[in-house]
């Protein structure tokens, strides 16, 4: 009974139980109680995870600003209110080329005289929270990291007034988060030591506002409002207060006026007036006006209020002036685009990154307070500019101006000491020194061929090379310059002195079994696209894309440097406004050539120098008696087809100095212009020897390098003499005795096909007339099938070039390959 009970008992509180739960409001309070325990569990997490966030954050912002070097309040009032500082250009002496003029026209106005419309657009568009934060906007702050790491959110920068103020007056304009960091700290800062109407009056004098009415970039609110409407910025009424306020933000997309200062097409005006109407909504929105002055405002036309067009005075800069900015801002790049984590491959080959930051470095250059130290020397430049005005008119022929180009170059280090741009800059602006490219003419030819040639072994000195008459693969017939007599074989040094095609054409297809010249021409950075070295008449210049003339320049001075190449550089130093060494050029020397193979040239160019195609340059020196002619010169001529182009390069052991001539339009020079080339060099040489003596290195002489191997060769055959079977005949090399210079390897016994290029019949017509007037064959030396004929008298023996003249001038013509449309070329500014 007792048991039964106790079951029954059991029953009824389960029964009782499953009641309960089967009560709605009793499974809703389960419900309930279960989601607020899981809710209370998020809320932890999430305050758990945003505190971590917050430490990490904090840490990271903490990293970031670790070692920023926080501006005194002295020294932060000083940076924002420092609009702009002037940056120069010095000579190697320190004294001023001039001052780098700013892209920007500016006027500071103060607070009192600018119109509270223009504040009160500004704020309402640009930072409505102005007037309660304390320089930053957390809020915003994180919006904007968020978008910029997950791509969504749109383009908001976050970015207050303030802000806006450090980055443009104290940081730079990277878009690291360590520059943004820095921003936060220092305009935290700016709050503390400036009131809200200081930092907006700051803003509104350093900030940028487009282009005036003569197309010039302007910045500040007093250039902005005279440059757009011709009023003081005190005057402004509500629509054009709008209309300034709202250029900031893109000043150029939103400027009335194009890069001549014309009033913009309506289509490019309607950005800048839309944005007018939103900056005047957000003024009705903050309640700065009320609806009827919005609509007024609204139905205003500010376009009859604009400016017309002003021309303004022509840009009167110097050849010395431009080239020098460009180079510094080249120098800069790396500054900026490094701390971004750009390498300089990156940037180079991409337009719109290396357009970006070489904009960057400009306006560090004109609004930044640095000093650009140049190579320049002062006295020298002067005076070949001088030299240059003087003489270079007598080089034009009646038919228009003939363009100059010269650079002269330290030989050991690659120093820019001097240049000549051109005629006269205010008329043509190109700079034929360092911009112009041309066909290099005969110039060519050490670079490409002989020095490659002898650093090889592939010839010496007194090697022999086919003079005879050739075509080039088209059919065209291969002539030296001026149509001069193709025939025999001359020597590696003669065909040098004459400056003779068919040799060194000869050579060039034989040196391409065995090396690349292209090796050669990459350590020197001289640019040549890889196709070109395959043409039959590159060693004659026949390029599409020729070097400068400071290229150019630059190589030959690799030669007279025991063949290490040294980068020319015109840029020493650049100095920030507190003293610190932004960029300081070192010298970094590439061996290109070896240096028996650099003394071997310089050896054979002195006697084009002192008797072959360059002698006349030599007695021009020596007519104007400066001293400088008694340098030891060695150097090069260069004549590109049709007579478009003369050129002159020679070196002393401590400078290398170039002059090039032709018409910007490729207009064929007359022939006796090579002449006035020379002349026109040598002029020049003498009024930078006159004033600088000691640059050219007077006293010291080009010599062969301990390395070069003096090797003992037949005249003749340019080999070991020794016995050779030629025509027949077994006999004794002919010729005389003489001595070759051989950087690598050496002659070889003498052989039937002693030379470089020819066919078989040249050989035969030269050994069948060894002597130049002998007509028979040498007496026999072994049994032969043929009596022997008697050789010719030794007062004969004319070194195998009879009725030979070598006063020929140097050059080539007619060579097919050779591509003419290089003139002018423009190299962008890349380096």
């Amino acid at each position: 009974m007792f048991k039964r009970r106790s079951i029954n008992r059991q029953q009824d509180k389960q029964s009782q139980k499953v009641a309960v739960i089967d009560s709605p409001a009793t499974l809703f309070n389960v419900i309930f109680g279960v989601l607020k325990s899981l809710i209370f569990f998020f809320i932890c997490i999430f305050v758990l995870l945003g505190v971590l966030g917050i430490g990490i954050g904090a840490g990271y912002f903490a990293f970031l600003v670790s070692d920023t070097n926080v501006p005194t309040k002295s020294e932060l009032i000083s940076k924002i209110n420092n609009s702009a500082q002037i940056s120069k250009i010095t000579y190697q002496n320190d004294e001023k080329v001039s001052d780098i003029k700013s892209d920007l026209l500016r006027t500071k106005a103060a607070s009192k005289e600018i119109s509270p419309l223009v504040k009160q657009a500004l704020i309402s568009t640009e930072d409505e929270n102005f007037e309660r934060h304390k320089g930053v906007v957390p809020k915003a702050i994180i919006r904007a990291l968020v978008s910029d790491l997950t791509g969504f959110g749109g383009a908001s920068g976050g970015s207050t007034i303030t802000q806006q103020l450090i980055k443009q007056q104290v940081l730079t304009n990277e878009t690291s988060y360590k520059r943004k960091a820095n921003e936060i700290l220092l305009a935290l800062k700016t709050e503390k030591y400036f009131t809200k109407d200081e930092i907006i009056t700051a803003y509104l004098n350093v900030s940028p506002f487009g282009r005036n009415n003569s197309g010039q970039n302007i910045a500040g609110i007093q250039e902005a409002a005279f440059g757009i409407f011709n009023k003081k910025a005190a005057d402004l009424n509500l629509p054009q207060a709008a209309f300034i306020a709202g250029l900031p933000q893109s000043p150029i997309v939103y400027s009335p006026f194009d890069g001549a200062g014309d009033i913009k097409e309506e289509d490019n005006l309607s950005f800048g007036l839309k944005r007018k109407n939103h900056v005047l909504f957000n003024m009705y929105k903050e309640g700065f006006i009320k609806r009827g002055e919005y609509e007024e405002a609204l139905s205003y036309d500010i376009t009859k209020d604009f400016k017309p067009q002003e021309n303004i005075q022509a840009n009167t800069s110097s050849f010395l002036y431009q080239y020098a900015f460009h180079e510094a801002a080249l120098k800069l790049m790396p500054i900026y685009y490094e701390a971004d984590g750009f390498k300089r491959k990156e940037v180079e080959e991409n337009d719109a990154k290396f357009q970006r930051y070489y904009d960057i470095a400009t306006q560090e250059l004109r609004n930044g307070g640095v000093t650009v130290k140049t190579t320049i020397d002062q006295k020298v430049y002067t005076a070949l500019q001088e030299a240059e005005a003087t003489y270079a008119p007598k080089i034009d022929d009646g038919r228009g101006t003939i363009q100059n180009g010269s650079a002269m170059i330290d030989n050991q280090t690659g120093r820019v000491i001097a240049f000549v741009g051109g005629r006269d800059f205010n008329s043509n602006q190109n700079n034929h020194a360092t911009q112009t490219r041309r066909s290099p003419g005969s110039t060519i030819k050490p670079l490409i061929a002989y020095a490659p040639a002898i650093d090889v072994g592939l010839i010496g000195s007194e090697s022999m090379l086919s003079n005879n008459s050739r075509k080039y693969r088209d059919g065209h017939k291969l002539r030296n310059y001026s149509g001069k007599k193709t025939t025999g074989f001359e020597t590696v040094r003669e065909a040098l002195r004459v400056s003779d095609n068919v040799p060194v054409v000869e050579l060039y297809q034989e040196l391409l079994k065995v090396a690349n010249p292209k090796d050669y021409y990459d350590k020197m950075n001289m640019v040549m696209d890889e196709k070109e070295f395959k043409y039959e008449s590159i060693p004659v210049g026949g390029t599409d894309y020729g070097p400068t003339v400071l290229e150019q320049t630059n190589a030959f001075a690799t030669l007279a440097n025991e063949g290490k190449y040294a980068e020319n550089y015109v840029i020493d130093k650049i100095i920030d406004s507190e003293g610190n060494v932004l960029y300081e050029h070192k010298v970094k020397p590439v061996e290109v050539y070896s240096k028996a193979t650099a003394s071997i040239m310089n050896d054979m160019m002195r006697d084009v120098v002192n008797k072959g195609t360059g002698v006349d340059a030599k007695k021009y020196m020596e007519e104007m008696a400066s001293g400088a002619h008694k340098g030891d010169w060695v150097g090069k001529t260069g004549t590109s087809q049709e007579f478009r182009d003369y050129w002159f390069i020679a070196s002393t052991p401590g400078v290398t100095i170039s002059s090039w001539i032709g018409y910007d339009d490729n207009t064929p020079l007359y022939k006796e212009w090579d002449k006035r080339n020379k002349e026109l060099w040598a002029r020049l040489v003498t009024a930078a020897y006159m004033t600088n003596p000691d640059l050219f290195k007077i006293d010291k002489k080009f010599k062969l390098d301990t390395t070069v191997k003096k090797e003992k060769v037949s005249s003749f055959t340019g080999q070991k003499p020794g016995k050779v079977k030629a025509n027949g005949y077994t006999q004794q090399t002919p010729g005389k005795e003489i001595t070759s210079l051989w950087a690598k390897k050496g002659p070889e016994k003498s052989t039937f096909r002693f030379g470089i290029g020819g066919t078989d019949d040249n050989y035969k017509d030269a050994w069948n007339n060894p002597y130049g007037s002998v007509t028979s064959a040498p007496p026999v030396t072994s049994p032969a099938p043929a009596p022997a004929p008697t050789p010719a008298p030794v007062q004969n023996y004319n070194n195998g070039y009879n009725n030979y003249n070598n006063g020929y001038k140097n050059g080539y013509t007619n060579y097919n390959t050779y591509n003419n449309g290089y003139t002018n070329y423009n190299n962008g500014y890349r380096r």
